[in-house]
Parts: C-alpha cells; sequence; structure tokens
C-alpha cells in the first residue's frame, strides 16, 4: 500500500530508498508499486516526475517514464521494459531534478499569479492546465463583480503584482490537515473539495498570504524560486477569460526567444528598440501601395489580354486557342475569363506555366468540366470546374500539353 510519508517529508529530496511491492505487466509496460515513493504522479494540473530505480544489489537500473494514481496506488512505468525487478527487491530511486523544479517553478507560478488576480479583482480561478509549451489559467468573475473579462490591462498589473510577490521571496509552506474543518481554518482563496487528507499551500504570512488553496502538487520553498511570471495572451472561453503564462525558466527562455527576434527584426529595419513599430508601419504603408499599384497593373494587363484573345476569336478560325502565361495568377485569368466568355464560340486554354495548370473557358459547349473529369487524370491532372470553366493542375508542363493535345480533336472534330 502506498505512503506520502517521503513526499511530505521534503520535495527537495531526490534520492530515496524504497522496497518493490508489486509488478505488473500492462499494454506491453510494467508498472511498479513500491512502499514509499518521492515520485510525484501525474495530477492536479501537474505532469509527473521522472527519474530511474537501481537496485544496488543486482546492479541494475531503469528509467520511470511516467507516474500515477489509481484508487490510492502510485504506479510507476518501466517503459518496455521489466529488467530483474521483483517484489520485495530493495531500490534507491532517484528523480529528474530539472524536471521537478521546472514543475515546481511553474506550479507556484499559477499560485502566485492566481492569488494576484483574486486579490486585485475578486478573479477566481476555475480551471488550471500546465501544458507543454505554455500554462493556462481560467479566470472567472462573480455576477455581482464590476469586472466581466480580464483585460491586457488587468493582466499587466497582475503580472506586475505576481512579480513583486516574487521578488519579495516570501515563504512557500504546505500544512497537512486530516479532516475539512480543520483545513478551513485557514485563510483559503477557494473553496475546498476534500474531506480529508488535505494539503494546503500558503504562499507568504499565513495571516494575510499573497496566496493560500488546497494543492497537491510540488512548490519551492520560497517564492523567489520561481524567477520569472511572463503572460503571453488573453482570449474568452466559456464566459471566462483563459489566461496564457509561462513561469520560471521557461518564462526567461520564451522571453529571450522573443527579445531576440525583436533585435533581429531591429536589425532589418536599421531601427532602434524605440522606432522599431514606427519603421515597420512605414513598411507596411509602403508594401500596400506597392499592392495597390500592382494590382492596376495587372487589371491594365488582363483587359489587354482579353482584348488580344476576343480580336483572335473574330478573326481566327480555330476551335480552340490555348495562350501560356507566366504572369497571371489564377485569379486574373478567372477575370479574363469572365470578360470574354460571352465571345467563346469554341473553347479557350489558358496554361499557367508557373503552377501547371490549365484553365478551360467555352460558351458552355463543350463542356469544360466534363473534359477535365474525363481526360486530366490520364496525364497526372486532377481539377473540376463547371460547363463553361474548369482547371486542371498537372505535376508538370508536359502533362499540360499532353492533355491540350488529347481534348483538341474533340473540340475540332
Amino acid at each position: 500500500m502506498y505512503t506520502r510519508k517521503a513526499f511530505e517529508k521534503s520535495e527537495y529530496l531526490t534520492k530515496w530508498d524504497s522496497i518493490i511491492t508489486s509488478v505488473e505487466e500492462e499494454n506491453g509496460n510494467f508498472l511498479v508499486i513500491f512502499e514509499s515513493t518521492i515520485f510525484f504522479p501525474t495530477g492536479g494540473g501537474q505532469n509527473c516526475d521522472t527519474g530511474t530505480i537501481t537496485s544496488p544489489e543486482k546492479g541494475s537500473s531503469a528509467q520511470i517514464s511516467d507516474v500515477n494514481i489509481r484508487d490510492g496506488v502510485i504506479y510507476h512505468t518501466l517503459e518496455n521494459v521489466r529488467g530483474d525487478f521483483q517484489p520485495g527487491d530493495k531500490v534507491t530511486m532517484e528523480i529528474d531534478w530539472p524536471n521537478r523544479f521546472d514543475n515546481m517553478q511553474r506550479h507556484c507560478g499559477e499560485h502566485i499569479l492566481s492569488g494576484a488576480f483574486y486579490r486585485l479583482y475578486g478573479g477566481m480561478n476555475k480551471g488550471f492546465h500546465m501544458g507543454k509549451d505554455f500554462i493556462t489559467i481560467d479566470i472567472a468573475f462573480p455576477h455581482e463583480d464590476p469586472y466581466q473579462q480580464v483585460t491586457w490591462e488587468m493582466a499587466e498589473a497582475a503580472e506586475a503584482d505576481a512579480n513583486a510577490v516574487i521578488q519579495s521571496d516570501v515563504p512557500v509552506t504546505v500544512d497537512y490537515f486530516k479532516t475539512r474543518s480543520e483545513a478551513e481554518k485557514m485563510p483559503l482563496r477557494k473553496a475546498l473539495a476534500f474531506d480529508e487528507d488535505i494539503s494546503v499551500v500558503t504562499v507568504g504570512d499565513k495571516e494575510h498570504p499573497m496566496d493560500c488553496v488546497a494543492c497537491c502538487g510540488t512548490h519551492p520553498s520560497t517564492a523567489g524560486q520561481v524567477g520569472l511570471i511572463k503572460i503571453y495572451k488573453i482570449e474568452p472561453n466559456k464566459g471566462m477569460s483563459r489566461v496564457f503564462f509561462e513561469a520560471g525558466g521557461r518564462a526567461y527562455a520564451k522571453y529571450r526567444d522573443q527579445f531576440n527576434i525583436l533585435y533581429d527584426l531591429g536589425n532589418r529595419l536599421s531601427a532602434g528598440y524605440e522606432d522599431i513599430l514606427s519603421k515597420y508601419d512605414k513598411q507596411v504603408r509602403r508594401n500596400q501601395e506597392s499592392r495597390d499599384r500592382l494590382h492596376r497593373l495587372t487589371q491594365v494587363l488582363v483587359s489587354q489580354k482579353s482584348s488580344q484573345i476576343l480580336s483572335d476569336l473574330s478573326s481566327v478560325s480555330e476551335c480552340m486557342l490555348v495562350y501560356e502565361e507566366d504572369l497571371f495568377t489564377a485569379d486574373d485569368i478567372l477575370d479574363i475569363g469572365k470578360i470574354i466568355e460571352p465571345s467563346i464560340k469554341g473553347l479557350v486554354a489558358l496554361i499557367a506555366t508557373d503552377t501547371n495548370t490549365v484553365f478551360l473557358f467555352s460558351g458552355g459547349e463543350p463542356a469544360c468540366g466534363k473534359l477535365v473529369k474525363e481526360y486530366a487524370s490520364d496525364f497526372g491532372g486532377r481539377g473540376g470546374g463547371k460547363a463553361n470553366m474548369a482547371r486542371a493542375v498537372f505535376p508538370d508542363k508536359s502533362g499540360c500539353k499532353a492533355f491540350i493535345a488529347a481534348i483538341d480533336p474533340l473540340i475540332c472534330k
């Protein structure tokens, strides 16, 4: 049977001697149960500890890749390997400390930030998730509260308050209570969800805490060890505000990466930090002006090409006219098709050579879509369309030409 005595003794324990009580196989993995453990199981929004177990007597060791709790029993997963481990073996377990401390920083950071939203605005944390790339908390406000959603200004204030708590390096303590009535004497931020075996985490003084809430996760002994909290985004979620943030070493790493991007952007724009935005806005305006000018020029070319095709339709007797184009986009070609369609007697094919796409236009007969459906696949093409317009994309230029050569006799028969 699992006991918490080792884990409760100190969250800073990295090694612990224990005895294997059971080894079970499940889905190709081996699940080990110990008499006592320092491995934290997945739960309470936090990922589990990982690490190793070693048998000094047998000289064997194995990686613990997952730890979970079911019906009060903690199972340690030896992924795809059992080794020499048997019930009754004395082993030394060692946790992966960087992984543990990462979880401690992030989980305590969540407490501190949630406490800030609660103290400043009365916002209640209704949901918490420690994901791979960020942490989220869902903040809700009582109906009578003047606040409805977290604004960016509110988030900045809560972030500043949370980091002030970190800088003050107040103690983080854990108290254990056997009953709800004992635990409820603490100044809890959130109502209890358990009736017994309750652990309460307090950040700061217990009379006037920065945060105080029931929690079974791992936390550092002081707030200063969290290092940093940074909020990245806020979005509405089921009537609440979902706050995305990071804490600890991950917050620093993300800030560093984002600053490096800002630094590179400044170099590309030949701008200092203070005028990056103005330089960027100026570049955006220039790009928009260039796009507008390009659009006007393209419309002139579309008009000229349409006039050429209309002239050819009136003066040339071919059943199918074929044009290769390398300047026009698909939308440009479709604009040309709208202009020439009323004057087409046979078939007009425009080939966009940069994408190996054939556009077919007719007055409805021959049916363009039918031609694509029946013949394009013979040459590796795929596409579709209507009677008066269709398109087919081919893997190469030769496929385009082979398709045109195949349908030409059908049009002119």
